[in-house]
């Protein structure tokens, strides 16, 4: 089961949000209205996936309070919003979002886009693939050599380094890649973080992108 934490102003938005939910391999573990509901909780709850539904006065405000936190690190965040202005995709996907979903997305379409968050993929509405072109275009990775290798780094990553950005990859959360290599939680998260201050990523997602480019994960 995929441990999942819902942040939603209403409380009707979060019962719809729990009934599309109902059916799949998902355990919410909590329901919060804010960023202070979710710190309070956050360390108890260990969400593999945040849901969240932000209101539109506080879009912003929310996505900039995520941005600056670890919560992208530790876990795949889903955005969804009713009729977001344009560009809001990329302003998500800045922050650390992996999926940008409008709210009335459908139960298959929401299950379908939290698998592929826990694989390492990215999920945004076609009509943002512009801004999106855009944004790529504006960062481009300039730490990238020619021949897209890993080697060119500041910092190396070590082999147990690789070995758990394989794993993210893969879609693994911490807790399943703290078993398979016999770790604790804890000397995962500082794996984590290593990687991610190495490749210069913002998030978990983003050192899977820049892992693939670089030639450090194996597809």
């Amino acid at each position: 089961m995929t441990r999942v934490v819902i942040l939603a102003e209403s409380p009707l938005a979060r019962a719809g949000i729990e009934n599309l939910l109902a059916g799949g391999r998902y355990d919410i573990v909590a329901r919060v209205r804010d960023a202070e509901e979710l710190e309070e909780i956050l360390a108890e709850a260990e969400p593999e996936i945040l849901l969240v539904y932000p209101g539109p006065d506080t879009r912003s405000s929310l996505l900039g309070a995520i941005g600056s936190s670890d919560l992208a690190r530790e876990s795949a965040i889903v955005a969804l919003a009713d009729h977001p202005a344009p560009g809001w995709a990329a302003e998500a996907l800045r922050a650390g979002a992996r999926a940008v979903l409008p709210a009335s997305v459908s139960a298959a379409q929401l299950h379908a886009a939290m698998d592929a968050v826990r694989a390492g993929l990215a999920v945004f509405p076609a009509e943002e693939a512009g801004a999106l072109a855009t944004l790529a275009l504006a960062r481009p990775d300039a730490s990238l050599n020619r021949s897209g290798r890993g080697d060119d780094l500041a910092e190396p990553l070590t082999r147990r380094e690789r070995e758990v950005l394989q794993m993210l990859a893969g879609g693994l959360a911490n807790k399943e890649i703290a078993a398979k290599l016999n770790l604790s939680d804890h000397t995962v998260k500082f794996h984590v973080a290593s990687i991610l201050g190495k490749l210069g990523a913002s998030s978990r997602a983003e050192a899977v992108a820049m892992g693939i480019r670089r030639g450090l994960i194996l597809l």
